[in-house]
């Protein structure tokens, strides 16, 4: 089957050289979690570019803090990955007083017909 891209973080492999992406929803998650994880400034040529989510790692959590941090997700989505409905975004309460942020993300793909979950901790 033909690679679509490369998966990341970076691994070797026997067969392409690299780890390959070979489906399409693998490759849109990758995007996705590189949308939230990389901070607006980073992107060469697109200094809008990313949500940032480890920005948020140390906020003064607040009541408003969940809402902040879905309306960026949704705005960078809406701009930069439009084939994606954000569904639902949960953060883990939990872990606030251990440093730790916890989001999970249901996201549908409709151009292909798969829902999804992105779960991640910062």
């Amino acid at each position: 089957m033909a690679s679509i891209g490369v998966a990341l973080p970076l691994a070797l492999d026997d067969n392409d050289g690299f780890v390959m992406l070979k489906s399409f929803k693998k490759t849109i998650k990758q995007n996705f979690k590189m949308l939230l994880l990389t901070n607006p400034g980073e992107r060469v040529m697109d200094p809008n570019f990313g949500v940032g989510m480890k920005t948020y790692l140390f906020e003064n959590h607040h009541d408003n803090l969940g809402a902040e941090i879905e309306k960026k997700i949704r705005k960078q989505v809406d701009t930069y990955m439009p084939a994606i409905d954000v569904l639902n975004i949960a953060f883990d309460a939990s872990s606030i007083d251990s440093n730790k942020l916890g989001v999970a993300i249901t996201y549908a793909i409709p151009d292909i017909g798969v829902k999804d979950l992105l779960r991640f901790t910062i």
